[in-house]
Protein backbone atom coordinates (compact mmCIF):
# COMPACT_ATOMS: atom_id res chain seq x y z
CA UNK A 1 0.00 0.00 0.00
CA UNK A 2 0.93 3.68 -0.85
CA UNK A 3 0.01 6.27 0.11
CA UNK A 4 1.03 9.96 -1.03
CA UNK A 5 -0.11 13.50 0.48
CA UNK A 6 -1.53 15.87 -1.23
CA UNK A 7 -1.18 19.62 0.58
CA UNK A 8 -3.61 21.65 -1.19
CA UNK A 9 -6.21 24.01 0.45
CA UNK A 10 -7.61 21.13 1.99
CA UNK A 11 -5.09 19.08 2.75
CA UNK A 12 -5.61 14.98 2.32
CA UNK A 13 -4.34 11.79 1.77
CA UNK A 14 -4.59 9.27 -1.63
CA UNK A 15 -4.14 5.86 -0.35
CA UNK A 16 -2.95 3.43 -2.94
CA UNK A 17 -3.13 -0.29 -2.49
CA UNK A 18 -5.55 -3.56 -3.46
CA UNK A 19 -9.31 -4.64 -1.53
CA UNK A 20 -9.32 -1.35 -0.23
CA UNK A 21 -12.61 -1.36 -0.80
CA UNK A 22 -13.86 -3.57 2.38
CA UNK A 23 -12.27 -1.42 4.68
CA UNK A 24 -13.02 2.01 2.75
CA UNK A 25 -15.70 2.68 6.07
CA UNK A 26 -12.88 2.27 8.54
CA UNK A 27 -10.65 4.35 6.31
CA UNK A 28 -12.91 6.83 5.89
CA UNK A 29 -13.06 6.99 10.11
CA UNK A 30 -10.24 8.83 9.44
CA UNK A 31 -10.95 12.11 8.38
CA UNK A 32 -14.79 12.30 8.51
CA UNK A 33 -16.77 10.75 11.55
CA UNK A 34 -19.49 8.55 11.04
CA UNK A 35 -22.88 10.95 9.76
CA UNK A 36 -25.25 10.60 7.13
CA UNK A 37 -23.25 9.52 4.04
CA UNK A 38 -24.55 9.29 0.08
CA UNK A 39 -22.88 7.41 -2.41
CA UNK A 40 -22.86 8.38 -5.44
CA UNK A 41 -22.50 6.01 -8.57
CA UNK A 42 -23.10 4.80 -11.82
CA UNK A 43 -25.53 1.76 -12.80
CA UNK A 44 -22.48 -0.24 -14.03
CA UNK A 45 -20.36 0.24 -11.17
CA UNK A 46 -23.10 -0.34 -8.75
CA UNK A 47 -23.74 -3.90 -10.14
CA UNK A 48 -20.11 -4.67 -9.12
CA UNK A 49 -19.05 -2.83 -6.00
CA UNK A 50 -21.88 -0.46 -4.61
CA UNK A 51 -23.03 -3.50 -1.99
CA UNK A 52 -19.05 -3.78 -0.86
CA UNK A 53 -19.34 0.06 -0.34
CA UNK A 54 -21.77 -0.19 1.56
CA UNK A 55 -21.38 -2.66 3.99
CA UNK A 56 -17.47 -1.31 4.79
CA UNK A 57 -19.28 1.79 5.30
CA UNK A 58 -22.59 0.93 7.80
CA UNK A 59 -19.88 -1.13 9.49
CA UNK A 60 -17.85 1.48 10.06
CA UNK A 61 -20.84 3.35 11.79
CA UNK A 62 -22.33 5.74 8.72
CA UNK A 63 -26.39 6.10 7.96
CA UNK A 64 -25.46 5.27 4.13
CA UNK A 65 -28.12 5.87 1.43
CA UNK A 66 -26.93 5.84 -2.51
CA UNK A 67 -27.59 7.55 -5.75
CA UNK A 68 -27.20 5.80 -8.90
CA UNK A 69 -27.71 7.40 -12.79
CA UNK A 70 -26.58 6.06 -15.88
CA UNK A 71 -23.37 5.20 -16.97
CA UNK A 72 -21.62 7.79 -19.53
CA UNK A 73 -20.94 11.21 -20.36
CA UNK A 74 -24.57 11.74 -21.30
CA UNK A 75 -25.72 12.15 -18.07
CA UNK A 76 -22.58 14.14 -16.76
CA UNK A 77 -25.13 17.09 -17.49
CA UNK A 78 -27.23 20.32 -14.68
CA UNK A 79 -30.29 17.69 -14.96
CA UNK A 80 -28.19 14.61 -13.36
CA UNK A 81 -26.67 17.15 -10.75
CA UNK A 82 -30.14 18.95 -10.00
CA UNK A 83 -31.60 15.34 -9.69
CA UNK A 84 -28.85 14.20 -7.32
CA UNK A 85 -29.27 17.50 -5.20
CA UNK A 86 -32.69 17.35 -4.78
CA UNK A 87 -31.97 13.88 -3.65
CA UNK A 88 -29.75 15.05 -1.20
CA UNK A 89 -32.55 17.54 0.12
CA UNK A 90 -34.83 15.28 -0.01
CA UNK A 91 -32.63 12.83 2.28
CA UNK A 92 -31.87 15.69 4.81
CA UNK A 93 -28.19 15.79 4.64
CA UNK A 94 -26.53 18.62 6.77
CA UNK A 95 -23.62 20.02 6.51
CA UNK A 96 -22.11 17.56 9.03
CA UNK A 97 -22.42 14.74 6.17
CA UNK A 98 -20.73 13.80 3.50
CA UNK A 99 -20.69 12.49 0.34
CA UNK A 100 -18.46 9.55 -1.34
CA UNK A 101 -17.95 9.34 -5.12
CA UNK A 102 -17.82 5.28 -6.51
CA UNK A 103 -16.57 5.12 -10.27
CA UNK A 104 -14.85 6.83 -12.82
CA UNK A 105 -14.00 10.46 -14.03
CA UNK A 106 -18.03 11.28 -14.57
CA UNK A 107 -19.32 10.32 -11.40
CA UNK A 108 -15.91 11.90 -9.55
CA UNK A 109 -17.41 15.36 -10.93
CA UNK A 110 -20.57 15.27 -10.48
CA UNK A 111 -20.30 14.14 -6.64
CA UNK A 112 -17.46 16.48 -6.32
CA UNK A 113 -19.45 19.35 -8.18
CA UNK A 114 -22.61 18.34 -5.89
CA UNK A 115 -20.55 18.30 -2.89
CA UNK A 116 -19.53 22.22 -3.93
CA UNK A 117 -22.26 23.49 -4.15
CA UNK A 118 -25.28 21.45 -1.92
CA UNK A 119 -25.33 23.88 1.14
CA UNK A 120 -22.72 25.52 0.32
CA UNK A 121 -20.23 22.81 0.59
CA UNK A 122 -19.53 19.48 2.36
CA UNK A 123 -17.46 16.72 2.64
CA UNK A 124 -16.65 14.13 0.18
CA UNK A 125 -14.42 11.19 -0.57
CA UNK A 126 -13.21 9.95 -3.84
CA UNK A 127 -12.96 5.92 -4.38
CA UNK A 128 -11.86 5.65 -8.34
CA UNK A 129 -12.86 2.39 -9.94
CA UNK A 130 -11.23 3.67 -13.33
CA UNK A 131 -7.48 3.94 -14.10
CA UNK A 132 -8.55 7.27 -15.54
CA UNK A 133 -9.99 8.43 -12.25
CA UNK A 134 -7.26 7.20 -10.39
CA UNK A 135 -4.56 8.98 -11.94
CA UNK A 136 -5.99 12.17 -13.00
CA UNK A 137 -9.61 13.22 -12.07
CA UNK A 138 -10.11 11.77 -8.26
CA UNK A 139 -6.95 14.17 -7.50
CA UNK A 140 -7.11 18.12 -7.86
CA UNK A 141 -10.02 19.16 -6.88
CA UNK A 142 -11.75 20.00 -10.37
CA UNK A 143 -15.58 19.14 -10.45
CA UNK A 144 -18.22 19.98 -13.37
CA UNK A 145 -20.75 18.97 -15.61
CA UNK A 146 -20.96 19.36 -19.30
CA UNK A 147 -23.16 22.22 -20.78
CA UNK A 148 -24.66 21.77 -24.44
CA UNK A 149 -21.85 24.26 -25.82
CA UNK A 150 -19.48 22.24 -24.41
CA UNK A 151 -17.25 19.66 -21.88
CA UNK A 152 -17.08 20.80 -18.10
CA UNK A 153 -18.26 24.38 -18.78
CA UNK A 154 -19.86 24.63 -15.25
CA UNK A 155 -17.77 23.38 -12.37
CA UNK A 156 -15.88 24.25 -8.90
CA UNK A 157 -12.58 23.70 -7.06
CA UNK A 158 -13.54 21.37 -4.29
CA UNK A 159 -10.97 19.19 -2.92
CA UNK A 160 -12.01 15.71 -1.56
CA UNK A 161 -11.19 14.92 2.33
CA UNK A 162 -9.71 11.34 1.08
CA UNK A 163 -9.19 9.60 -1.81
CA UNK A 164 -9.03 5.78 -1.75
CA UNK A 165 -7.74 3.78 -4.75
CA UNK A 166 -8.38 0.35 -4.64
CA UNK A 167 -6.69 -0.55 -7.73
CA UNK A 168 -8.28 -4.00 -7.89
CA UNK A 169 -11.56 -2.99 -9.02
CA UNK A 170 -9.15 -2.27 -12.52
CA UNK A 171 -9.69 -5.99 -13.18
CA UNK A 172 -12.98 -5.93 -14.04
CA UNK A 173 -12.60 -2.86 -16.91
CA UNK A 174 -12.89 -3.42 -20.33
CA UNK A 175 -9.37 -3.51 -22.25
CA UNK A 176 -10.58 0.37 -23.87
CA UNK A 177 -11.93 1.85 -20.79
CA UNK A 178 -7.96 1.13 -18.93
CA UNK A 179 -6.65 2.11 -22.24
CA UNK A 180 -8.58 5.78 -21.51
CA UNK A 181 -6.31 5.57 -18.50
CA UNK A 182 -3.31 5.12 -20.40
CA UNK A 183 -3.40 8.00 -22.46
CA UNK A 184 -3.76 9.94 -19.21
CA UNK A 185 -0.63 8.15 -17.33
CA UNK A 186 1.06 8.48 -21.12
CA UNK A 187 0.55 12.40 -20.70
CA UNK A 188 2.16 12.87 -17.07
CA UNK A 189 5.64 11.37 -18.90
CA UNK A 190 5.22 14.06 -22.17
CA UNK A 191 4.73 17.10 -19.81
CA UNK A 192 7.55 16.55 -17.14
CA UNK A 193 8.76 13.27 -16.83
CA UNK A 194 10.83 11.29 -19.57
CA UNK A 195 12.50 9.14 -16.86
CA UNK A 196 8.77 8.03 -16.38
CA UNK A 197 7.97 7.90 -20.36
CA UNK A 198 10.39 5.79 -21.05
CA UNK A 199 9.22 3.14 -18.14
CA UNK A 200 6.11 2.72 -19.51
CA UNK A 201 8.06 0.52 -22.57
CA UNK A 202 7.51 -2.32 -19.67
CA UNK A 203 3.65 -1.97 -19.63
CA UNK A 204 1.36 -0.06 -17.39
CA UNK A 205 -0.65 -3.02 -16.23
CA UNK A 206 2.51 -4.84 -14.96
CA UNK A 207 3.51 -1.93 -12.32
CA UNK A 208 0.29 -0.43 -11.65
CA UNK A 209 0.75 0.53 -8.07
CA UNK A 210 3.91 2.37 -8.87
CA UNK A 211 2.19 3.95 -12.11
CA UNK A 212 -0.68 5.28 -10.29
CA UNK A 213 1.49 6.72 -7.25
CA UNK A 214 3.92 8.31 -9.55
CA UNK A 215 1.30 10.05 -11.52
CA UNK A 216 -0.66 11.05 -8.34
CA UNK A 217 3.07 12.56 -7.14
CA UNK A 218 3.32 14.65 -11.03
CA UNK A 219 -0.16 15.47 -10.53
CA UNK A 220 0.36 17.03 -6.55
CA UNK A 221 3.60 18.84 -7.37
CA UNK A 222 1.50 21.28 -10.16
CA UNK A 223 -1.60 20.90 -7.88
CA UNK A 224 0.27 22.18 -5.12
CA UNK A 225 1.96 25.14 -6.51
CA UNK A 226 -1.42 26.57 -8.73
CA UNK A 227 -4.49 25.12 -7.08
CA UNK A 228 -7.16 27.10 -8.97
CA UNK A 229 -5.23 26.52 -12.65
CA UNK A 230 -4.17 30.00 -13.11
CA UNK A 231 -0.57 29.03 -14.31
CA UNK A 232 1.42 26.02 -14.18
CA UNK A 233 -1.65 23.36 -13.69
CA UNK A 234 -2.63 23.93 -17.80
CA UNK A 235 0.09 21.81 -18.19
CA UNK A 236 -1.91 19.08 -17.37
CA UNK A 237 -4.49 20.28 -19.63
CA UNK A 238 -2.11 18.57 -22.87
CA UNK A 239 -4.14 17.47 -25.63
CA UNK A 240 -7.16 18.38 -23.87
CA UNK A 241 -7.94 21.26 -26.34
CA UNK A 242 -8.08 19.23 -29.48
CA UNK A 243 -9.36 16.21 -27.05
CA UNK A 244 -12.64 18.14 -25.53
CA UNK A 245 -13.06 18.58 -29.55
CA UNK A 246 -12.60 15.50 -31.14
CA UNK A 247 -15.24 14.22 -28.36
CA UNK A 248 -17.88 17.15 -29.51
CA UNK A 249 -17.30 16.16 -32.55
CA UNK A 250 -18.04 12.57 -32.24
CA UNK A 251 -21.61 13.42 -30.31
CA UNK A 252 -19.42 11.88 -27.39
CA UNK A 253 -19.12 8.79 -28.91
CA UNK A 254 -15.10 8.92 -29.08
CA UNK A 255 -14.43 8.71 -25.05
CA UNK A 256 -12.51 10.61 -23.19
CA UNK A 257 -8.75 8.97 -23.16
CA UNK A 258 -9.07 8.17 -26.78
CA UNK A 259 -9.35 11.88 -27.73
CA UNK A 260 -6.95 13.06 -25.39
CA UNK A 261 -4.52 10.53 -27.18
CA UNK A 262 -5.34 12.14 -30.84
CA UNK A 263 -5.17 15.23 -29.29
CA UNK A 264 -1.57 14.95 -27.90
CA UNK A 265 -0.17 13.31 -31.41
CA UNK A 266 -1.84 16.46 -33.00
CA UNK A 267 -0.31 18.92 -31.24
CA UNK A 268 3.14 17.08 -31.02
CA UNK A 269 2.65 16.66 -34.84
CA UNK A 270 2.63 20.41 -35.45
CA UNK A 271 5.00 20.59 -33.02
CA UNK A 272 7.26 18.72 -35.22
CA UNK A 273 6.15 20.64 -38.13
CA UNK A 274 6.96 24.23 -36.87
CA UNK A 275 10.28 23.20 -36.10
CA UNK A 276 9.99 23.33 -32.15
CA UNK A 277 9.83 19.33 -31.55
CA UNK A 278 11.85 16.39 -32.62
CA UNK A 279 10.00 14.32 -35.37
CA UNK A 280 11.57 11.43 -32.92
CA UNK A 281 9.77 12.25 -30.06
CA UNK A 282 6.37 11.84 -31.95
CA UNK A 283 7.32 8.61 -33.21
CA UNK A 284 7.95 7.62 -29.48
CA UNK A 285 4.68 9.23 -28.19
CA UNK A 286 2.61 6.80 -31.11
CA UNK A 287 4.66 4.00 -30.52
CA UNK A 288 3.42 4.41 -26.64
CA UNK A 289 0.09 5.07 -27.13
CA UNK A 290 -0.26 1.86 -29.85
CA UNK A 291 1.35 -0.37 -27.06
CA UNK A 292 -1.73 0.84 -24.89
CA UNK A 293 -4.42 0.18 -27.69
CA UNK A 294 -4.97 4.34 -28.36
CA UNK A 295 -6.21 5.91 -31.50
CA UNK A 296 -3.48 8.00 -33.09
CA UNK A 297 -5.48 9.66 -36.18
CA UNK A 298 -8.01 11.95 -35.94
CA UNK A 299 -11.19 11.11 -38.05
CA UNK A 300 -12.21 15.11 -38.59
CA UNK A 301 -11.43 17.90 -40.11
CA UNK A 302 -9.38 20.79 -39.34
CA UNK A 303 -12.07 22.82 -39.77
CA UNK A 304 -14.38 21.01 -37.93
CA UNK A 305 -11.85 20.64 -34.51
CA UNK A 306 -11.11 23.93 -34.77
CA UNK A 307 -14.81 24.73 -34.21
CA UNK A 308 -15.29 22.80 -31.59
CA UNK A 309 -12.43 24.11 -30.01
CA UNK A 310 -13.32 27.81 -29.61
CA UNK A 311 -15.79 26.82 -26.73
CA UNK A 312 -13.05 25.32 -24.92
CA UNK A 313 -13.32 27.11 -21.34
CA UNK A 314 -9.39 27.76 -21.29
CA UNK A 315 -10.20 30.52 -24.30
CA UNK A 316 -9.87 33.91 -23.09
CA UNK A 317 -11.22 36.30 -25.45
CA UNK A 318 -9.66 35.85 -29.08
CA UNK A 319 -6.76 33.97 -27.59
CA UNK A 320 -6.36 30.34 -25.90
CA UNK A 321 -3.36 28.53 -24.05
CA UNK A 322 -2.42 25.75 -25.54
CA UNK A 323 0.06 23.04 -23.87
CA UNK A 324 2.73 22.33 -26.45
CA UNK A 325 5.43 19.36 -26.27
CA UNK A 326 8.84 20.84 -27.25
CA UNK A 327 10.19 17.03 -26.80
CA UNK A 328 8.78 14.57 -24.30
CA UNK A 329 9.44 15.42 -20.94
CA UNK A 330 9.24 19.34 -22.25
CA UNK A 331 5.73 20.70 -22.69
CA UNK A 332 5.16 24.64 -22.38
CA UNK A 333 2.34 26.85 -22.47
CA UNK A 334 1.53 28.67 -25.38
CA UNK A 335 -0.80 31.59 -25.56
CA UNK A 336 -1.72 32.20 -28.99
CA UNK A 337 -4.75 34.04 -31.08
CA UNK A 338 -7.41 31.97 -32.46
CA UNK A 339 -6.20 32.35 -36.19
CA UNK A 340 -2.93 30.76 -34.65
CA UNK A 341 -4.90 28.21 -33.24
CA UNK A 342 -6.80 27.24 -36.77
CA UNK A 343 -3.32 27.29 -38.73
CA UNK A 344 -1.80 25.14 -35.62
CA UNK A 345 -4.44 22.64 -35.53
CA UNK A 346 -4.03 22.23 -39.71
CA UNK A 347 -0.63 21.58 -39.40
CA UNK A 348 -1.23 18.77 -36.77
CA UNK A 349 -3.63 16.79 -38.50
CA UNK A 350 -1.91 17.49 -42.15
CA UNK A 351 0.09 14.30 -42.98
Amino acid sequence: MTTVKINASTPYDVIIGTNLLDTCGELSTRVIKPCKTCIVTDDTVAALYLDRAKKSLTNAGYDVISFVFPHGEASKNTATLIKLLEFLAKNRLTRSDCMVALGGGVVGDMCGFAAAVYLRGIKFIQIPTTLLAAVDSSVGGKTGVDLVAGKNLAGAFHQPSLVICDYSTLNTLPENIFADGCAEVIKYGVINDKAFFDSLRMGIRPQIESVIAECIRNKRDVVEEDEFDSGKRQLLNLGHTVGHAVEACSNFEISHGNAVAIGMVTVMRAAVKCGICPEADLNSLICSLRREGLPTECPFKADEIFEAATADKKRQGDKITLVIPYSIGDSRLVTMTLTELSDFIAKGLSK
